[in-house]
């Protein structure tokens, strides 16, 4: 599976993305929900529901109402 849906739901989720609620499709598993919120994937690290999911897990893990997310961004730079 690379990801997409996961069949079958419709409609719109609710989600606690980064401590505000966001809305997105429904029948998203991750790495597709991250894209609908408007992130860059591979620039993201994820801690679904309170733990930190591996970036192979993404594309199998699906997204249900309620979800927590804790988005970071990875940021390069230096001096």
């Amino acid at each position: 599976m690379t990801g997409g849906m996961t069949g079958g739901m419709t409609g719109d989720l609710l989600l606690r993305v980064n401590g505000e609620a966001r809305r997105c499709p429904a029948g998203l598993c991750l790495d597709a929900v991250l894209v609908a919120l408007g992130y860059q994937p591979r620039l993201v690290v994820v801690e679904f529901n309170g733990e930190i999911l591996p970036r192979d897990r993404w594309p199998a893990q699906p997204v249900v109402e309620s979800d927590v997310l804790e988005v970071v961004t990875i940021v390069g730079g230096g001096s």
